[in-house]
């Protein structure tokens, strides 16, 4: 929280770079659980650069990645299916994991308030959705994914963020316009997280693992904690920049 009110850009970039780095970690973890083999050195060289490079990476960065896996894939003396499996996996990992991130320091270069809007409407949704959930989830949202999570709680995580996100926005990002905007976002962001949340769950359940990691006792990996910012971040850049 520090850096990001208090920390210059580069600072915040590196930090982000940091987490990004920590969620791939854990994404090829995942992975590898799929029989896929991701090319690690390189995707953490281009995790790094895609959140903290200067300038941002555009489409030729991602093509010469591509290439550059597929070359050290076939010198390895994979098979081709090996090999487009291992690219697919390393490449997925850096998008999925490393691109939100960098949007998000776009943001922060915007105005810090913005990284704390997404951390804010994320923790206050997944709390609504625990707490409802648990007391009064009777109809399951998702079974076959994530059993624990109910209509009920995604409902609760909705209105509540809803109402946090508009009240945030309007009391400290003021020069984001009227409040459609703000509730039209704040409603994009929630839909985003959840659907963030349930994709992780989803990649879980078929590696057959409960958690991304162990860095966090009692609560799993870092990814588990961010996985509905991952979705939610690239709409509130959306919203902000590339309307």
């Amino acid at each position: 929280m520090g850096l990001t009110f208090w920390g210059s850009h580069r600072s915040a970039r590196w930090a982000l770079a940091f987490v990004a780095l920590l969620c791939l970690s854990e994404f090829m973890r995942l992975a590898a659980f799929y029989g896929a083999e991701p090319m690690r050195l390189v995707a953490y060289l281009s995790g790094a650069w895609v959140v903290a490079g200067d300038p941002a990476p555009g489409a030729p960065f991602f093509l010469g990645i591509t290439l550059l896996l597929l070359t050290l894939a076939l010198r390895r003396g994979r098979t081709m299916s090996a090999t487009m499996i291992s690219v697919a996996a390393t490449l997925t990992g850096v998008i999925y994991t490393a691109v939100p991130f960098r949007l998000a320091a776009d943001l922060h270069q915007v105005n810090p308030h913005w990284i704390f809007y997404g951390l804010v409407t994320n923790w206050v949704g997944d709390a609504a959705a625990y707490f409802v959930g648990r007391h009064w989830g009777a109809h399951k949202l998702a079974p076959r994914i994530s059993p624990a999570k109910s209509w009920e709680g995604a409902a609760a995580s909705f209105v509540a963020t809803v109402a946090v996100g508009v009240f945030y926005l309007r009391h400290w990002v003021p020069e984001t316009g009227a409040w459609p905007f703000a509730v039209g976002l704040s409603v994009a962001v929630n839909v985003a997280g959840q659907v963030g949340d349930l994709a992780e769950s989803a990649l879980k359940r078929g590696a057959g693992v409960k958690d991304s990691g162990g860095l966090l006792p009692g609560h799993g990996g870092v990814l588990d904690r961010v996985d509905g910012l991952l979705f939610a971040l690239p709409v509130a850049w959306w919203g902000l920049l590339g309307r």
